[in-house]
């Protein structure tokens, strides 16, 4: 019965996803037929409408389905290595590493390209990161909910004020304000690459550790008395989290709350099962942000609202929610 209740849920949320991305191609200032949509990717021919869908919109919207997934299971590897229902990147403060870093290098001036963002979210992403992992491991104890969200608090407003101030001694206020906000404008073919080929070696390296943590998320005595080493199942946890979330930031700016919710879901359908609740939550971000994105391009179009204030309309009830019955 379980299995024939995982196959639908696979099969529903494929649908859904694959209905979202074809909203999103055609939907927009410039409305997109099946006709064209099917020229683009089979018969395609230089003309306004097929460059339009290929070199703008399907790169977009393959783009922000990774990256969905990948913040969607970037959260479930957080929540369960943690044991805190309400973990996820950009509570934590690594996603407003990785952005921080991004304005230092435009205000420096450097080149900025896929490449040079990548390298820049992924240097903060690793700094933001480390100074988790090292208050993780200091002791067992302090991996409590509050103290790992008061912590996570400080250091995401720390960041994000330090990046605004960055942004206005810079004259880049607008700019690093579309990024701290969060969306996929002006996403590109090596955008794609990027964000597509670090989620599949992520998710693949995720789910390498997912029998680690189904363990580890029963508590670290149970773990150590199985033969485990929870600090290095968390280090590991970390270590193919970070680059994930470099390249989230790096190609969707500073998203919000889907690592959050996603992982909530799929527990409360499979348990505390972490080789399903990884790619389902990976599979759920993704659906998610598909079409946050639509809702981003058309709630006020022709103009774009940022992406994030969609996460956050549906992440912050979800967050109060949990944290309410935490507390109980």
């Amino acid at each position: 019965m379980k299995q024939v209740n995982t196959i639908a849920f696979i099969g529903c949320n494929i649908v859904i996803l694959i209905i979202g991305l074809f909203l999103a191609i055609s939907l927009g200032v410039t409305h997109i037929g099946v006709s064209d949509i099917w020229n683009s990717i089979f018969n395609y021919s230089e003309t306004l409408e097929l460059m339009l869908i290929r070199d703008v919109r399907i790169p977009r919207v393959l783009s922000v389905m990774f990256t969905g997934g990948i913040l969607g299971a970037a959260g479930a590897m957080i929540q369960g290595v943690t044991r805190n229902p309400i973990a996820e990147p950009s509570l934590l403060g690594v996603s407003q590493g990785a952005t921080l870093m991004i304005a230092i290098f435009y205000a420096l001036g450097i080149t900025i390209n896929t490449t040079n963002v990548m390298i820049a979210s992924l240097i903060g992403a690793v700094f933001s990161g480390m100074i988790v992992i090292g208050f993780l491991l200091k002791k067992t104890k302090s991996s409590s909910i509050t103290k790992i969200l008061l912590a996570g608090t400080a250091m995401s407003t720390f960041f994000i004020s330090l990046t605004t101030i960055i942004g206005l001694l810079s004259n880049q206020s607008q700019f690093i304000a579309f990024w701290v906000s969060g969306g996929f404008r002006n996403t590109t073919w090596s955008d794609f690459r990027l964000v597509s080929i670090v989620a599949v070696a992520g998710l693949i390296l995720a789910m390498l550790l997912a029998k680690k943590i189904n363990i580890l998320s029963l508590g670290d005595d149970v773990a150590i008395s199985l033969g485990e080493n929870p600090e290095r199942i968390r280090l590991l946890t970390f270590l193919v989290m970070i680059p994930m979330c470099a390249a989230a930031v790096a190609v969707g700016k500073n998203i919000g709350f889907v690592g959050l919710i996603m992982p909530q879901v799929t527990r409360k359908i499979f348990g505390e099962d972490y080789t399903k609740n990884i790619p389902f939550s990976f599979l759920l971000g993704s659906v998610l942000l598909v079409y946050s994105d639509i809702a981003a391009r058309l709630v006020y179009n022709p103009y774009e609202t940022p992406i994030g204030i969609f996460t956050a309309i549906i992440g912050v009830p979800f967050f109060i929610a949990v944290a309410r019955k935490e507390r109980g």
